[in-house]
């Protein structure tokens, strides 16, 4: 295998005309340079010098690797310079993927400030609601997922870093003219007979799961994966819902209410990122910028 250092000893016997004069060029000794000299002509299998009393020139294969050496040798350093750069956190890009409520309300403060810290770290986002988002990361189409679930489930991100964000309740959502609508709190039971507004595939099977355990099964009449959606709904009095916190923190309910529901229901917020991933140091910025976001 040719070595980068080997190369610029030739480039530099090549230049001076001698080992002597390549050693001062070089700030080492003179058989070091001999000694690098042989190990080039091992690698490459074939002499690159020939060598007289009177004078020291290039053999062909030695002219061929010279004219090369350039432009690999200035490969290398804008390459160093590069990754130099990324792991000074003056470059770098982070792909992120997110679910909308997390979108709204935690990405936008914490990319703020990573770009205000790291002007050269650029972040590009896209929306996905898990289990989607993390088969993103899985399949190494983003650097870090926004993530949430309800309860632990044993074995469903062990392979992955998950940095713990927050612990974000759902909360009732009824219209203005609803019964219940100056509650403080409102068990689930109470709305067994309510036309219900789901959200997303993974919250309808938890908002399912938790109405089953009070004793009923939800009559689902709407289903959206925009929580808008679901407030405008809710708001023209077509029905209850249950939305997470976060969610009714990104848009204002119009003609619609919100109560604390009981028995509490909560998920708990995550951001994702591959093991090897977590060392880069642009990802590892982002996350901490996400954990200072969930915090404030």
């Amino acid at each position: 295998m040719i070595e980068a250092r080997h190369l610029r000893v030739l480039r530099a016997v090549a230049t001076t005309g001698s080992f002597s004069a390549a050693a001062r060029e070089l700030g080492c000794t003179q058989p070091a340079v001999s000694q690098q000299m042989k190990a080039l002509e091992s690698s490459a299998g074939t002499p690159l010098l020939i060598r007289t009393s009177r004078e020291m020139r290039l053999t062909q294969a030695g002219e061929a690797l010279v004219r090369h050496a350039s432009g690999i040798l200035a490969g290398l350093t804008a390459a160093e310079e590069e990754v130099a750069a990324i792991a000074g956190l003056r470059a770098g890009r982070v792909r992120l993927v997110s679910f909308p409520s997390g979108s709204s309300t935690l990405v936008p403060g914490a990319l703020a400030a990573l770009r205000a810290e790291h002007p050269g770290t650029r972040v590009s986002l896209v929306e996905a609601e898990p289990p989607r988002s993390v088969d993103l990361l899985r399949d190494g189409d983003c650097d870090i997922a926004l993530a949430f679930r309800y309860g632990a489930t044993g074995g469903e991100w062990d392979d992955l870093v998950v940095r713990p964000l927050l612990t974000d309740r759902l909360i009732g959502l009824v219209p203005d003219g609803h019964r219940l609508a100056d509650a403080s709190s409102v068990s689930i039971g109470e709305l067994a007979d309510e036309s219900w507004i789901a959200g997303c595939p993974r919250c309808r099977r938890q908002l399912v799961e938790v109405c089953e355990a009070s004793g009923f099964t939800p009559r689902i009449d709407f289903a959206t994966d925009d929580y808008p959606a679901v407030m405008g709904l809710v708001g023209a009095g077509l029905g209850v819902a249950v939305l997470p916190e976060l969610a009714v923190e990104s848009v204002r309910p119009k003609g619609a209410r919100t109560v604390a529901v009981e028995p509490a229901i909560e998920r708990e917020i995550v951001a994702l990122t591959l093991p090897d991933l977590a060392r880069v140091p642009a990802v590892a910025a982002t996350l901490d910028q996400l954990s200072l976001a969930a915090a404030r």
